[in-house]
Formats: C-alpha cells, structure tokens, sequence
C-alpha cells in the first residue's frame, strides 16, 4: 500500500495549488501547510486541480482555508476543484462555498 502524499506550489504569485492526496491521511498537515504558505504570500486562488483524491476531510479542509482567508481579510476562491469533492461538497450542502 502506498503512503497517501500532498503537496503545495505557488505557480503564480496569486494562487496555491494543492496536488496529490486530501484525505484523513494527509488533512492536517495539508491544513497546516497550507494556513503557513497563505500567511506568507497574497493568494486568492485555491487551485485543486492536482488533487487526486479527496474525502470529507479534505473538504473540511479547503473549507478551513477558505475561512482562514476571511480572517485575513483576502477572499479566496477555489479553482479546479475535482467532481467527487464537488459531489461531497453538494450532499454536505456547502457546494456554493466552492
């Protein structure tokens, strides 16, 4: 069994992308990392395009980041974001957050 993997990138001084696995597995550190990359920057673009997999707790997350945002007075969105966390996001009602 392989161990489930994230990573994060900055392609554009506007966007963090996220790639790789947001799952229990990786959630927390993803939160983290990502909370400490949008502290240093100015991104308002969430790119999911590289997630290959997501659960609940994945969405949790993009949802924690999105508020993390708030908090920092930068309104992010999400861009890319792949069709099953769509689909959980929509049966968990928060669909219009994404």
């Amino acid at each position: 069994m392989s161990q489930a993997s994230f990573s994060l990138a900055t392609p554009s001084p506007d966007t963090l992308a996220v790639s790789g696995d947001l799952t229990f597995a990786t959630a927390a550190a993803a939160l983290d990392g990502a909370r400490a990359e949008l502290d240093r920057g100015n991104q308002t673009v969430l790119d999911l395009g590289g997630v290959s997999h997501a659960d609940s707790a994945g969405l949790a997350t993009v949802l924690a980041l999105l508020a993390h945002g708030r908090t920092k007075g930068r309104a992010i969105s999400v861009a890319r974001a792949p069709q099953g966390l769509h689909a959980l996001a929509r049966v968990s009602g928060v669909d219009a957050l994404l």
